[in-house]
C-alpha cells in the first residue's frame, strides 16, 4: 500500500479532491534497471537512499523508465516496490540521491513544490479508488483538474466527459461512487489519473480490491488508455500474472535491507 500515513491529514483533502507486443522481463537485482538504448528516460532514480525505520533502509542504485513505457514494480511484500513508487511520485523524499521525473528534480523540491509537481505531472490510481463520495463521477474528475494549470478551465468539462466516455462510463457521469460497482469506481479513478495529461501514472495494486474478471477488464483499460495518451505507467504488484501484462518487469527484491545485520 502507498505510504500516506505521514501526510494524510494535510495532503489527502487536496490530493483526493485533485485525484481522490512481447513482454520484456528484466531482473537485474539490487535495484538496477537499464533503459532501452537510444531513448530518453522520463524517470531517473540514482543512488537513492531512504531510512524506513531503525535498521531498515531502502536503497536503489539506478532505475530508469522511458517515455511511454509501462513497467511493473514487482516483488513480495516489504521488498521496497511501494517505497520506490512513493519516491517517484513525490509522496516520499529521499534522504540522499537523485529522483528526476519529466525533467524535474523531485529530490530538491519543497512541500509546496511537491504538491504542484504531483498535480501537474503524476496521475494516481489507488487500490481503494479514493473517490470523494459526495461528488458524482464527473465532479470527481473535474475537481482534480482545478489543481493544475495544464489545461485552461474552459476545456475541463469536455476533457473529463471525454475520458469518462472512453472508460465506458458515459451513462454514469452524474452517478455517485456509492451507487457504482468497484469496477466502475476504478474506471473513474483511471479517468481522473489522466485528466491533466500527466506524463506518468503510478498505480499501487490497482486490481487488489477486484475480482479476477473485473481485474482483467481494469488492466486492459489502464494499459489501453496509457498507450492512447502516450503516458508512462508504473504499476506496483506482487502478482506474476499482472506483472506479465506490462512491457517490463522490474524486480524490487533487495531494495530494502536490514542494516543491523
Amino acid at each position: 500500500m502507498l505510504h500516506f500515513a505521514a501526510r494524510v491529514t494535510s495532503f489527502r483533502l487536496r490530493y483526493a479532491i485533485y485525484k481522490s507486443g512481447l513482454n520484456r522481463i528484466v531482473r537485474d537485482g539490487q535495484g538496477k534497471s537499464h533503459p532501452k538504448p537510444g531513448s530518453n528516460a522520463v524517470v531517473n532514480v540514482e543512488k537513492c537512499r531512504r531510512q524506513l525505520g531503525p535498521g531498515v533502509e531502502f536503497f536503489c542504485e539506478s532505475f530508469q523508465v522511458q517515455a511511454g513505457e509501462r513497467v511493473a514494480l514487482w516483488g513480495p511484500s516489504g521488498c521496497g516496490k511501494s517505497t520506490l513508487l512513493n519516491l517517484v511520485s513525490g509522496l516520499l523524499k529521499p534522504d540522499d540521491g537523485i529522483v528526476e521525473v519529466a525533467g524535474k528534480e523531485v529530490h530538491k523540491m519543497s512541500q509546496g513544490g511537491l504538491d504542484r509537481y504531483r498535480s501537474e505531472h503524476i496521475g494516481f490510481v489507488f487500490q481503494t479508488f479514493n473517490l470523494l463520495s459526495p461528488f458524482t463521477a464527473l465532479q470527481n474528475v473535474l475537481l482534480g483538474m482545478r489543481f493544475s494549470e495544464t489545461l485552461p478551465s474552459r476545456e475541463w468539462k469536455g476533457r473529463a466527459t471525454e475520458l469518462l466516455d472512453r472508460v465506458g462510463l458515459s451513462h454514469r457521469l452524474h452517478s455517485k461512487p456509492r451507487t457504482m460497482s468497484v469496477g466502475e469506481q476504478q474506471r473513474v479513478a483511471i479517468a481522473r489519473a489522466l485528466a491533466n495529461k500527466q506524463e506518468v501514472v503510478v498505480a499501487d495494486e490497482p486490481t487488489g480490491s477486484l475480482d479476477p474478471r473485473t481485474s482483467d477488464e481494469v488492466m486492459d483499460l489502464l494499459i489501453e488508455m496509457c498507450e492512447e495518451e502516450n503516458v508512462t505507467l508504473l504499476l506496483v504488484t506482487h502478482e506474476d500474472e499482472v506483472a506479465s501484462r506490462l512491457q517490463r518487469r522490474y524486480e524490487c527484491r533487495g531494495l530494502v535491507t536490514d542494516t543491523t545485520r
